[in-house]
């Protein structure tokens, strides 16, 4: 089905900003904005931390830029900027290398290899034209790279709008066209039932954006959407036969008993999941959940930072679930949104949230280093799926 890749421009492209100090780092920022998002001093330094600052860019869209702390900082403090500036490359889609006045040596190596290992695509920027031109020899040196090289000057916005367009360019569309989440699955006119419980962990007034998300992809696909509340279900049923049902995960075993099996379930985690990456890997480690001992430590991975609850599924019920399931004494922590993570060693399981509030790219890097290290993983609702015995029927539609 040919969509229209302008509205499906709907993702945040988050672009990571790196150089030495006094690069005029925070300046391109300003001058590609076309406003003072971001502090600018002529002393080095003055970005400590990674800073976010979201702007528009045309041909991309939304965009986030990471304005990070320089490179060349050796001091102790400095040392530790580094680190939050090094965990930065882990959640960006694109970045942009800054040097100026022709500086260029073995710090700036090292970043670019690293820009090179994470597989992150980036361009260079010789700044401050205005002050000193990039030398023929130096720009010899770059071309080796392979990358862009583009020549700028903040103070006379000189190669500003190439520096834009070149961005653009090697922006890969994956980190801001959504892929639709059911196009593969279901064909114009199907009826698709979405079961979501509006319970006490659901926000007052509006629904959770994996809910939004899917509504919407229902209808791009010229399918029919059809919202119900789990206790409407069944009188549902009678009358109905949806072509597709997908349920919030915790009413897996109540949906599942009045469902008939001809009719494919699925969950609102589990699609997000496979559309997120790492699908196969959550269907040859959920079933690990049966081989857990007592005393093995689960990290439990969310994608946002919320309050929790008595109620919620994460922090509360999966753990339950699973201590009721295997009947050992598991041990859980937790890591909200972007958050480094601890030494992997110690644990035995990883289960990820279905991280709507994260893009592809970070995701994938975060449970990179999960899969490096061997460690079975797998997420809410697949987890809940196999506890729940229904784990094949749910993840049959993928198979086919």
């Amino acid at each position: 089905m040919q969509k229209n890749d302008e509205r499906m421009k709907t993702k945040r492209v988050f672009i990571g900003i790196f150089g030495r100090r006094n690069q005029g780092k925070s300046s391109l920022i300003n001058a590609i904005a076309g406003q003072d998002i971001a502090i600018v001093s002529d002393i080095a330094g003055t970005t400590t931390d990674p800073v976010k600052k979201s702007i528009e860019i045309f041909g991309i869209g939304p965009v986030v830029f990471v304005d990070t702390a320089g490179i060349d900082d050796v001091s102790e403090i400095g040392e530790k900027r580094i680190k939050k500036t090094e965990e930065v490359l882990k959640i960006i889609d694109v970045a942009i290398f800054v040097i100026s006045e022709n500086i260029f040596g073995e710090v700036e190596k090292k970043w670019m290899e690293n820009l090179h290992s994470h597989e992150i695509p980036y361009l260079i920027v010789h700044n401050k034209a205005d002050k000193e031109k990039l030398s023929e020899t130096l720009k010899n040196q770059l071309k080796t790279y392979g990358v862009p090289i583009v020549e700028c000057s903040t103070v006379n916005r000189v190669g500003i709008e190439q520096l834009i367009d070149s961005l653009v360019k090697i922006t890969p569309p994956t980190a801001y066209i959504n892929k639709s989440y059911l196009e593969d699955l279901i064909s114009k006119g199907d009826t698709i039932a979405l079961v979501m419980p509006q319970d006490d962990e659901a926000p007052e007034g509006r629904l959770i954006l994996p809910q939004v998300q899917l509504i919407r992809d229902v209808l791009d696909n010229h399918a029919i959407a059809v919202c119900l509340q789990p206790e409407e279900l069944e009188d549902y049923l009678k009358t109905q036969s949806p072509n597709l049902v997908v349920v919030d995960s915790q009413i897996f075993a109540y949906v599942s008993k009045i469902l008939p099996t001809s009719i494919p379930l699925t969950s609102f985690s589990i699609i997000l999941a496979r559309t997120k990456g790492n699908f196969q890997d959550y269907l040859k480690g959920t079933p690990f959940i049966s081989k857990l001992k007592d005393g093995d430590k689960i990290l439990m991975l969310e994608s946002c930072t919320h309050v929790s609850s008595c109620e919620d599924i994460g922090r509360h019920k999966i753990p339950k679930m699973l201590r009721d399931f295997t009947k050992k004494q598991l041990h859980f922590e937790w890591v909200s949104s972007l958050s480094p993570l601890p030494d992997l060693d110690e644990y035995a399981f990883v289960i990820q949230c279905g991280g709507c509030m994260v893009t592809q790219r970070q995701l994938y890097n975060r449970l990179k280093q999960v899969i490096e290290k061997q460690i079975p993983v797998s997420n809410y609702g697949m987890a809940i799926a196999y506890v729940t015995g229904i784990f094949e029927r749910v993840t049959e539609i993928f198979n086919q």
